[in-house]
């Protein structure tokens, strides 16, 4: 193994050791949280708070996906997954918001039957000082898994972090509905357990979303691409970088496919070592693997085929829906024009072609024009 795949591996051991020890802790701290609300809501009679204790029980089976979860995505890449099990995170992540949206539909039903048959609960000093123990206690985990969750990038250990955010934010509801309860003789549990419901429903619908982004492939970051971009520019070889495509396989793992401008007067050697220059310092800047770099021969020497670049781009551009043209080839001999056209999303990208290529045909009679249209995967 290589120095490098060392650091890599022990990286990853780090991490996965991170993800564990934060699951242990929300599992732990889970369970006794479940257990001493559970005894407060039944003495009290408070659904609210039973069903603030279901809710800390359902995140602790969240700590155990995301255990399990880690456990299988750390898996050595195989056959018939040669770029490792990785995604398998998303799917735990998937599970545990599968978990908060379940935990809000039962307390939403549970809540919907304790108002149709309303029961006073009864609230003492000492339930009221416990209940405040466990927001602070929640508030403490949510910081500490959000946090490791961030740090090493391990998308179901920041929604089960989030995810106890919110429960210190029910369980302070649930406080202050019994300190109403006992200065006024009014109750409003059996609302306020529909309203913890229906915030629970929210956070577990919006991590769905969020998982399943990951999972389909979000947008590119538009500050990350341009980063990207503007590290391959500094190659003084490099006229352009253009369809930046990342593709993630899991927490840490990105691969990414790129084309870049370079003069055709290059020979294939140098070329080589153009690409192997900017695939090593990719993966050290961004940690990053570039699998392909593709190669648009920009013409140095005709001036012709120069001024057809000009113009084609001019006529391209004065279109709102394009957004850009690189990789412009053109052929005099052939009579062929080829380029790549960047098309925003609010128009059919065949429409468009059609269009541009009837222009450029115009400008260029008897040539025959092809346009690769590019998605617009950056803001």
């Amino acid at each position: 193994m290589s120095e490098e795949s060392a650091e890599a591996a022990v990286s990853e051991n780090e991490r996965n050791m991170a993800v564990f020890r934060a699951g242990y802790v929300g599992i732990a701290t889970n369970i006794a949280l479940a257990g001493v609300k559970a005894f407060i809501g039944l003495a009290a009679n408070s659904i609210s708070v039973v069903l603030d204790a279901v809710n800390n029980l359902s995140d602790a089976v969240s700590s155990v996906v995301t255990i399990i979860g880690t456990k299988f995505a750390s898996a050595e890449a195989d056959r018939d997954h040669p770029l490792g099990h990785g995604r398998i995170e998303y799917l735990a992540a998937l599970t545990v918001a599968g978990l908060v949206l379940w935990a809000g539909i039962t307390s939403l039903i549970e809540s919907a039957k304790k108002i149709a048959e309303p029961v006073t609960p009864e609230y003492s000093l000492a339930a009221l000082i416990v209940i405040a123990v466990t927001i602070l206690v929640k508030i403490a985990l949510s910081r500490y898994v959000k946090r490791t969750g961030l740090r090493v990038k391990s998308t179901s250990l920041v929604a089960a972090g989030t995810d106890a955010g919110y429960d210190a934010i029910i369980s302070a509801s649930v406080l202050a509905s019994a300190i109403f309860f006992n200065i006024t003789g009014i109750s409003l549990e059996a609302w306020l357990g529909l309203l913890i419901a229906l915030f629970i429903i929210r956070s577990g619908i919006e991590l769905i979303t969020e998982t399943l982004n990951d999972i389909l492939g979000k947008r590119t970051d538009a500050a990350l691409s341009k980063d990207i971009k503007t590290a391959i520019k500094e190659e003084p070889q490099v006229m352009g970088a253009y369809d930046l495509y990342i593709f993630n396989y899991g927490p840490g793992l990105d691969y990414a496919t790129v084309h870049i401008e370079i003069p055709d007067t290059m020979t294939a050697h140098e070329i080589d070592q153009l690409e192997r220059k900017i695939t090593v310092s990719i993966k050290k800047k961004f940690g990053i693997i570039l699998t392909g770099i593709g190669i648009y021969a920009v013409s140095s020497g005709d001036t012709e085929i120069m001024v057809m670049r000009e113009k084609v781009s001019e006529a391209v551009l004065a279109h709102k829906y394009a957004l850009g043209v690189h990789g412009f080839f053109a052929d005099l001999k052939e009579k062929e024009i080829a380029f790549d056209a960047v098309i925003d999303f609010s128009i059919d990208k065949r429409e468009a072609v059609q269009e541009l290529t009837e222009e450029i045909v115009k400008l260029y009679p008897g040539f025959t024009v092809r346009i690769s249209p590019d998605c617009h995967i950056t803001d």
